[in-house]
């Protein structure tokens, strides 16, 4: 009996272990990561907006944002540091790979993360503003400094970094390495890679803008790419004014040549595409409408050089026209204008182009016509027989029926006058 009870035990003991829950290993968090890698515009807002959303439906633990941006637009700036204040999910920006930087417009989304970290090779600063599609004098560049100051001097004192020193990357354009904004506080850490970053990371208790207390844990964390829509990846793709500024002229010489030479229809389709896209390039940036101007003068000038006898004056002044505004076709800092090399590289085989395009226009235009009864007047031909004042004469190797103003004898030469249905109008060859 007594055998009996320590095998009941033994099985109960031994079921009761069967059913306790294994221990399993914590499951990995998840990171959605974004990079901004460019120039700062609209499009770069809407990439942001679409990458906090992709987080929060995917419960990520936190957004990253990676920077190497030379900087952008002060509008489409004060956008993302809106969206990233008011993100649900932690944010930690992070200026990478070795050689980026966050410099001007780069340097307010880099202060506005709940986490600013840097590379090592890195560098921040010089935050100059500039606002969207306005030219800025000495009092208004002081409003628009005074506002962006205030800006900054919020958000790193909500963080705990050094708000004194971030204002100076502001009013004195002052930009610092990575090791000069980690010992001045201006960021939080230094990381040679992500997974060093989220291991310095996890555990650490963060402020959120609204005050609350978050507690990271993100070590050996995995980092899933934000999905970008097709407009986002196209956009995002000619959004540089240098590369909308050539598919433009590009489609404006295609629409040119299928005009000049109907029937092509690939020139001008593709003209047509590369000019809408290159002008969707453009449009999202501030428009400076003098360089419009300047653009559409040397339009006319290269025309007028085809027609009139300038000795290439006309030709110069239209190439030095288009250079001209396409540098100033772009309002805003010098990383979102196009480059001079841009411009010159562009206008010159431009206008060449366009100069021997029209050129044959013109020069066909002015050439007697060949073909057709208009082609026949003026022509000289030989009769083969008298005219009384019908007959047949020879006229480009044919044979045509006749009809003579007086008479005409055999073999004789002719000019024609007319056509009259099948019958040539000629008269005798003086």
């Amino acid at each position: 009996m007594r055998w009996r009870s320590t095998a009941l035990i033994a099985l109960a003991l031994f079921t009761a272990a069967g059913q306790a829950p294994v221990p399993q290993a914590p499951a990995l968090s998840q990171v959605i990561a974004v990079p901004v890698d460019g120039m700062v515009h609209p499009i770069t807002v809407e990439i942001i907006s679409h990458a906090i959303e992709q987080a929060q439906a995917a419960h990520a633990a936190v957004l990253l944002i990676r920077l190497d941006t030379p900087g952008g637009l002060l509008d489409a700036t004060r956008q993302i540091v809106q969206q990233l204040s008011a993100s649900p999910i932690p944010v930690i920006t992070y200026v990478t790979p070795s050689g980026a930087r966050a410099a001007s417009a780069g340097f307010f989304i880099l202060q506005a993360g709940d986490v600013a970290a840097m590379s090592p090779g890195t560098n921040t600063g010089a935050a100059s503003p500039v606002l969207m599609g306005q030219q800025m004098d000495p009092v208004m560049r002081e409003k628009v400094e005074n506002d962006s100051a205030a800006l900054l001097r919020s958000m790193t004192s909500r963080r705990g970094r050094n708000s004194q020193l971030a204002e100076e990357a502001v009013r004195k354009a002052k930009a610092f390495t990575e090791k000069e904004a980690l010992d001045q506080k201006l960021i939080d850490l230094i990381a040679s890679d992500e997974q060093q970053l989220f291991k310095q990371l996890d555990g650490r208790e963060i402020t959120r803008w609204d005050g609350r207390k978050e507690v990271l844990h993100v070590a050996g964390a995995a980092v899933t790419e934000v999905r970008r829509t097709v407009r986002e990846r196209l956009m995002a793709s000619i959004a540089d004014p240098n590369i909308g500024f050539i598919l433009l002229v590009l489609g404006a010489l295609g629409i040119y040549v299928e005009f000049s030479s109907p029937g092509l229809i690939f020139a001008g389709v593709g003209g047509a595409i590369l000019f809408l896209l290159g002008l969707s390039s453009l449009t999202i940036l501030p428009i400076n409408w003098v360089g419009v101007a300047l653009l559409l003068l040397s339009v006319t000038l290269f025309v007028l050089e085809a027609k009139f006898t300038s000795h290439g004056v006309l030709g110069i002044g239209g190439t030095i026209a288009m250079v001209l505004g396409a540098m100033l076709l772009i309002n805003g800092p010098p990383e979102v204008r196009i480059h001079l090399t841009t411009a010159v590289a562009v206008a010159v085989p431009f206008a060449a182009i366009t100069m021997f395009l029209v050129s044959i226009v013109v020069q066909a235009r002015r050439n007697k016509v060949l073909t057709g009864a208009s082609g026949m007047v003026g022509e000289v031909g030989v009769t083969r027989t008298a005219l009384e004042p019908e007959g047949q004469v020879l006229v480009r190797g044919e044979i045509w029926d006749a009809v003579a103003s007086a008479t005409v004898p055999a073999g004789a030469q002719v000019r024609v006058k007319a056509l009259a249905g099948l019958k040539l109008l000629v008269e005798p060859l003086a």
